[in-house]
């Protein structure tokens, strides 16, 4: 069992190694979603208000990343390109401060749909 552990370890780790930014980013952006996701599915959960926090708090870190490296002069995506999801970035934003201060689980969906239809879009980018 010891062996097999080590073996998964290790495949984990050449895993790790080899993964893509693209594959990394769309991994985040799906991981932000589920987190959202569950704190819609489980609205009426005692936690939820933690869980809701910690939620929002992980999208609102990733997004901030993506805006810094987006505003970056030297970035090699398109500038049109960099502007529209700085925009999308900046909505994001108002969303996340919104709920944070007037929870809804209706506004959590737009973001959790943004998410996934992004890290479908990096999944799928050469």
């Amino acid at each position: 069992m010891q062996k097999q552990t080590q073996s998964l370890r290790a495949y984990e780790n050449v895993a790790k190694a080899t993964i893509s930014g693209r594959e990394i980013e769309a991994a985040v952006l799906t991981k932000a979603a589920v987190k959202l996701k569950e704190c819609r599915d489980n609205w009426d959960a005692p936690d939820r208000d933690n869980r809701l926090e910690e939620a929002l708090k992980y999208n609102q870190r990733i997004w901030s990343i993506f805006q810094s490296e987006l505003s970056r002069d030297n970035h090699e995506l398109p500038k049109k390109l960099r502007l529209d999801i700085l925009r999308l970035a900046a909505f994001i934003d108002r969303r996340i401060f919104d709920t944070m201060a007037f929870p809804s689980s209706q506004k959590l969906k737009i973001v959790i749909d943004i998410n996934n239809n992004l890290a479908a879009g990096l999944r799928s980018s050469p």
